[in-house]
């Protein structure tokens, strides 16, 4: 996900899960089928740029699997809380997965 309409769809129309590293907003959009889209957000709380760039790339691996079982119309985006900075990629991984679960059933009652 690159524009920022994108973001704002997903944060202020979607269904929200919060963990304690990682906040997750989806939203689904039938009329946008070409794939999930998945965007990052990590501010200047989470450290500086070392730190905001790690916890990047974490996350990025940490969404791979679960974007898989995610449906074609999701929007998603994943926003890092302070304490990803100092989480293990365990945790992370945990985190987002579970979040990304249950947005999308919030996001499907929803519907």
């Amino acid at each position: 996900m690159r524009r920022s309409f994108d973001f704002e769809r997903a944060v202020r129309g979607g269904a929200r899960a919060g963990r304690s590293t990682v906040v997750v907003h989806l939203t689904r959009e039938p009329e946008r089928a070409d794939g999930p889209l998945i965007g990052l957000v990590v501010s200047k709380a989470v450290g500086n740029a070392v730190h905001r760039n790690l916890v990047k790339r974490r996350l990025r691996g940490a969404a791979a699997t679960p974007a898989r079982d995610l449906p074609a119309d999701a929007l998603v985006v994943l926003r890092a809380l302070p304490a990803a900075a100092t989480a293990d990629y365990g945790r992370l991984e945990r985190d987002v997965d579970r979040g990304i679960h249950k947005a999308l059933a919030r996001a499907t009652e929803r519907r």
